[in-house]
């Protein structure tokens, strides 16, 4: 008796529809793209990205993020997935993670106003701006760390010599 041969379309399907319901998320919307799909802003060494929410009714920053450099974030809207119904009835999720990641789960959430009281400022900035070295850190000089011996003026020199001790070892 011979075995039935499954069926390659029905495979198909089945991974295609295991693939959309696995909660994953794609930043481009997958294969079903739309208006409302996610976000993705990315962040460069010498473009630096920084986005804001904002609440339009008082003009309050709900969220404020300064992606970092070599990162990109990922945000979407989900209406009525809110708290309040009435100050804050849809929830943002998003995620920061490493340039070019393709799938991935948004784990982290906030309740934001509805989209017509809502406004994402995004601001990208090209001056790279590095840390000063000044307050922090100074160059070494050779002759604070030397031994009064070392130096020009001289001195006394220690009556054991504790660097051939450590080549007789």
């Amino acid at each position: 008796m011979a075995m039935p041969r499954p069926n390659r379309s029905a495979l198909v399907l089945t991974l295609v529809l295991v693939a959309m319901l696995g909660g994953c998320h794609h930043p481009s919307g997958a294969w079903y793209s739309y208006t409302g799909e996610s976000q993705t802003f990315f962040s460069y060494e010498t473009r630096q990205t920084t986005v804001k929410l904002i609440d339009l009714r008082n003009d309050q920053v709900i969220f404020e993020m300064d992606v970092p450099p070599g990162q990109q974030l990922t945000l979407d809207f989900k209406p009525g997935s809110g708290d309040d119904p009435v100050y804050t009835p849809d929830l943002m999720r998003y995620e920061v993670w490493p340039l070019g990641t393709r799938t991935g789960k948004l784990r982290n959430t906030l309740t934001v106003p509805a989209y017509w009281a809502r406004r994402l400022d995004v601001q990208y900035t090209d001056e790279i701006e590095f840390m000063s070295t000044e307050a922090t850190a100074r160059a070494i000089r050779t002759d604070e760390t030397q031994p009064e011996w070392w130096t020009p003026e001289g001195g006394d020199l220690p009556e054991e010599n504790t660097s051939a001790d450590n080549y007789s070892r």
